[in-house]
């Protein structure tokens, strides 16, 4: 292993809000990103409130067709690009640094910068939401191409927003990849000498493979975001119908797509591995298995992407190789979950906050995965594609293991983070509304895609809108319980019961994070902090 870098000499900051906008601190980068991600999140999570609520009826009477196109569109890359990748690279950003024994992040200018390029990404992504509310800025209808930006639709939209939204994206693009960048460098050279690779915790493990996919997939996507810029700025033809264009588009893209589905899996996979056995008073089963399955994965992710092109009229033999990689990638994510379940068995389980979202993270994980295996057969994709079952399926995955992953993280790491402790009841209200919300809310799509229910679109036929209704109910049971722990962290970290050293009375089981000496130098906690050191 080679030599940590030198510990780099500590620098006088401005003291209050100068302090924070200018800081190259991990924690405060990380405590900035978290915020920014809360604020994404919940503005894409009210459109998906808009969606759910236009679909309680069959003929598009609470929400027109055009604007339901906008809001499935402004809600799926805001929740991709915004909301989840720079939630994750936040987290990683507090805890990594600790976990492995270093001072700061190897890049610390780098890594505010990657932070301070995602507020005016955010604001060009959404443009045309402002558009409606900004004066003078009429002309920014909100753009509704859907999150996937096909051509020949997105080269010929003739509203100046869908330039705005695609400058927003690349944008976010350039910080992910800098974050990454900075993520595998400092786990690589600025571990502490102790931190040798077989000691080193699974959710670094996890974050390292993450940012090792982000940073070879997002500058695929930054290439074709400028590719599909210049054909409507300039007139280049990269994507033009007669040349193959949108196939090259969706090639380009699922390469970046599918890897950007476990550059968010992954950390909250790791999150996992790391707080479900300190709350089953175990070791975790098979630890080397889990690390390579987690490597597995990374490699694996990266000979799939043309699984979503199934219906595209790809040659027969390309299919199959994609099928069988696909079905492959499976097998790293299974043995994941046989080890989870091998640790919780015969274990000495303490329900409270972490665990229970790590559980209920488990338990949705096999749902979708066990879905998504079925999409993974050629015929059955066929018959299945571009209906509510791949809506289902999705959701399940990425609300059901990423987000209840990171509300594990927010929940175990909220007394390190604000040296207070949240309020238990709320924290319980705010699992089983989410975890009856998710199941209510994407159970009853599965079967509306079996039915042959297509997805976007803003009407349906009247036979299917009980099953619409019901998930309807649950979308608002999952957003109300947000709510719930929207009021439980503001209330909490500001007036919460201040807590210290060993709080989850983890023992033997805790990690560097919750010692002493992996504080700061400033005097403790974030929010405790003079403001005087950065």
């Amino acid at each position: 292993m080679s030599p940590p870098l030198p510990r780099r000499p500590r620098r006088l900051v401005p003291a209050g809000l100068a302090g924070w906008l200018t800081t190259v601190n991990h924690r405060r980068i990380g405590t900035l990103y978290l915020l920014f991600a809360t604020v994404a999140g919940l503005w894409g999570a009210a459109d998906a409130m808009a969606i759910r609520t236009a679909l309680v009826t069959p003929s598009a009477s609470l929400v027109g067709p055009a604007t339901y196109g906008e809001l499935f569109t402004t809600h799926g890359l805001t929740m991709l690009f915004l909301f989840a990748t720079p939630g994750f690279f936040g987290l990683a950003n507090l805890v990594v640094p600790p976990l492995i024994g270093a001072d700061e992040m190897a890049f610390p200018r780098a890594n505010a910068t990657a932070l301070w390029l995602l507020p005016p990404s955010i604001l060009l992504v959404r443009n045309g939401t402002l558009g409606l509310v900004l004066p003078g800025v009429e002309a920014l209808a909100p753009v509704a191409l859907g999150w996937t930006l096909y051509p020949p639709l997105s080269t010929q939209a003739t509203n100046p927003a869908v330039d705005l939204t695609l400058l927003g994206l690349h944008l976010s693009g350039v910080g992910t990849t800098l974050a990454s960048i900075n993520v595998v460098v400092t786990v690589v050279a600025e571990r502490a000498p102790a931190v040798t690779w077989d000691r080193l915790d699974l959710f670094t493990w996890s974050m390292l493979v993450a940012a090792g996919l982000a940073m070879f997939a997002f500058p695929i996507l930054g290439s074709a975001l400028v590719m599909l810029l210049l054909d409507r700025a300039v007139g280049t033809t990269y994507f033009a119908v007669d040349g193959g264009g949108p196939m090259l588009w969706q090639h380009l893209f699922w390469f970046w797509g599918h890897p950007e589905v476990y550059v968010l899996a992954l950390p909250a996979m790791g999150v996992i591995s790391h707080v479900l056995p300190k709350f089953a008073g175990r070791e975790l089963f098979g630890r080397n298995a889990v690390v390579y399955s987690t490597l597995s994965v990374g490699t694996l992710s990266f000979g799939v992407w043309a699984h979503h092109m199934f219906t595209t009229g790809l040659d027969p033999r390309l299919k199959a190789s994609f099928m069988a990689v696909t079905l492959a990638i499976g097998v790293p994510s299974a043995v994941k979950t046989f080890n989870w379940i091998a640790t919780l068995w015969n274990g000495r389980l303490r329900l409270v906050a972490p665990m229970l979202f790590c559980l209920g993270a488990v338990a949705t994980f096999v749902l979708g995965g066990v879905t998504g295996v079925f999409l993974a057969s050629i015929p059955v994709d066929i018959v299945l594609h571009d209906t509510f079952y791949v809506v289902g399926h999705f959701h399940l995955m990425l609300v059901g293991l990423t987000v209840f992953g990171a509300f594990a993280a927010a929940y175990y790491w909220f007394p390190f983070l604000t040296g207070r402790m949240y309020d238990p009841f709320l924290a319980r209200v705010h699992f089983w509304s989410s975890v009856v919300g998710v199941l209510v809310t994407f159970l009853p799509l599965l079967f509306l895609g079996l039915d042959g229910l297509p997805r976007r679109t803003a009407t349906y036929p009247a036979t299917f809108a009980t099953a619409q209704r019901v998930s309807t109910v649950g979308a608002y049971l999952l957003g109300g319980g947000q709510l719930v722990w929207l009021a439980n962290t503001v209330a909490s970290a500001l007036g919460g019961p201040r807590v210290g050293g060993d709080v989850w009375d983890l023992g033997d089981a805790r990690t560097r994070e919750w010692t002493d000496e992996a504080l700061p130098d400033d005097g403790g906690h974030v929010g405790q902090s003079n403001g005087r050191r950065d």
